[in-house]
C-alpha cells in the first residue's frame, strides 16, 4: 500500500490448474536473492524432465524462480508457494506455473525491496 490509499498492481502468471493455485492468506516468511530452486516431488511427477532438478538447482539467470523469491507461511510452515520472478516473462497473464505466482523479475526485485518479512499477502480468486 502507498500513501494515500493507493497502491502498486504488478502483472503476474498464475498456476495453470485450480488444485495448482495458492489462495486465501499467508505470510512472507523468508526472501530470497537470486533464490536456489529444488522441484517439489509433485512437480517432477506432473513434468518429468524436472527431475534432473531433484537436487535442486543454484540461483542464477537459468533458474526458473528468477531474481527474487518471497516464500508464502502459514502457522510458521513453509506453504511451499512462492512469489517469484521468472526466465519466461511472455508467460506474464496467462495460468503455466506450477502454482507459484510469476512477476517479471524487474517487477519482483521492487516487490522484494518493498515488501517486509512477516508482510501479509491475500491471494483473491478471480
Amino acid at each position: 500500500m502507498q500513501g494515500g490509499g493507493r497502491a502498486i498492481r504488478y502483472a503476474v502468471g498464475v498456476g495453470r490448474s485450480e488444485a495448482l493455485n495458492f489462495r486465501g492468506s499467508a505470510t512472507i516468511g523468508r526472501k530470497a536473492e537470486w533464490p536456489h530452486w529444488t522441484p517439489t516431488a509433485s512437480m517432477i511427477r506432473a513434468i518429468p524432465r524436472y527431475a534432473a532438478y531433484a537436487g535442486g538447482m543454484p540461483g542464477g539467470i537459468e533458474n526458473p524462480l528468477g531474481a527474487r523469491a518471497l516464500y508464502l507461511y502459514r502457522g510458521g510452515q513453509d506453504t511451499f508457494f512462492r512469489l517469484h520472478g521468472t526466465t519466461e516473462p511472455e508467460t506474464i497473464g496467462t495460468a503455466v506455473s506450477s502454482g507459484c505466482i510469476r512477476l517479471v523479475n524487474h517487477d519482483i526485485i521492487d516487490l522484494y525491496n518493498r515488501v517486509p518479512l512477516g508482510t501479509t499477502v491475500t491471494v483473491l480468486q478471480a
